[in-house]
């Protein structure tokens, strides 16, 4: 949340010039309040872990949001319970019939990066997501493959399939520590990665609406953005529990998958020794900055006039 001081105090130019956010009394007296209208529209098989990692991370924000969990109409989950969905979850039919508008919408990730994007089961479905978000959602953040997918869509970006499975915890080194998204941000942090496949860096630094904040000499690009705001992409999986890659890697090898343990992961590189957690500070700031700076700072209190 920003510090509310005078304009005449000496530390507000300071702050101000240093890209700390700062607002004067008379700003914040016109603020109105309500709470955030945020959507998740969740593609990982196991939708109830999914949902859980990502509204932890949202709750630890000080902002009240009010949540609508989305799921696919045109691809039926397979590991999550059909109870669930239909106790749960809504279809973008649904909140489209009711007119309904969106501070921010997060799109989680999705065990399909090796396809080619139009081959994907629900790819025309996704890409009148992007379209309605368009008019009808502030800011939204795209996780893993659904970054792939955004910057495809926005921006004609491909992704290139990998020699192996990139999976582990890698180091980052953030680019840009002015950007709203990055404040408070250390010099050099950790995320988790899992995914077959990487989008072009190179592609994204020439493309000049987007910004690279942060990457990794070993997993590539881990956070950029359009310079409005609007469209955050998180390459990683920051959102993932201790065990997250550790079931992962698990679930390929009963699969028969030719796959390596997590690079950088497991405690003192013993094979099945689960972690501590190296990632979730950041990640819980990365997304209250995104609340805070990208959605409740800029959207419209009437959320009726997004456009």
């Amino acid at each position: 949340m920003p510090v509310n001081i005078s304009r005449k105090l000496p530390a507000f130019e300071a702050l101000e010039r240093e890209n700390v956010f700062v607002m004067s009394a008379d700003r914040a007296s016109m603020q109105d309040i309500r709470p955030l209208e945020i959507a998740i529209l969740n593609l990982m098989p196991n939708k109830i872990d999914a949902e859980t990692q990502l509204l932890r991370l949202i709750a630890n924000s000080p902002l009240q949001s009010n949540m609508v969990l989305l799921r696919t109409e045109s691809y039926d989950s397979k590991n999550t319970p059909a109870e669930h969905l239909c106790s749960f979850y809504h279809t973008l039919d649904e909140v489209r019939a009711a007119g309904a508008k969106f501070d921010g919408l997060i799109i989680t990730g999705a065990p399909v990066e090796k396809l080619d994007f139009k081959d994907v089961a629900y790819w025309d479905e996704l890409g009148d997501v992007f379209e309605w978000a368009r008019h009808n959602v502030y800011s939204t953040m795209y996780i893993c493959w659904a970054a792939q997918a955004g910057v495809f869509h926005r921006f004609g970006i491909d992704k290139r399939i990998l020699p192996r499975k990139l999976s582990g915890v890698f180091s980052h080194r953030v680019l840009d520590k002015t950007n709203p998204l990055t404040r408070g941000f250390d010099d050099g942090f950790f995320a988790p990665h899992s995914r077959y496949t990487e989008s072009d860096g190179d592609a994204m630094r020439r493309e000049p609406a987007l910004r690279v904040l942060a990457e990794s000499d070993e997993a590539g690009v881990y956070l950029a953005c359009t310079a409005d705001l609007r469209h955050v992409y998180v390459f990683g999986h920051g959102e993932y529990d201790a065990d997250t890659l550790h079931n992962e890697y698990v679930r390929d090898l009963a699969k028969g998958l030719d796959v390596e343990p997590p690079s950088h992961y497991y405690a003192g590189g013993r094979v099945g020794e689960i972690p501590p957690m190296t990632w979730r500070a950041h990640e819980s700031l990365l997304v209250g900055n995104w609340l805070n700076y990208c959605v409740y700072q800029a959207t419209p209190f009437d959320i009726r006039s997004i456009v």
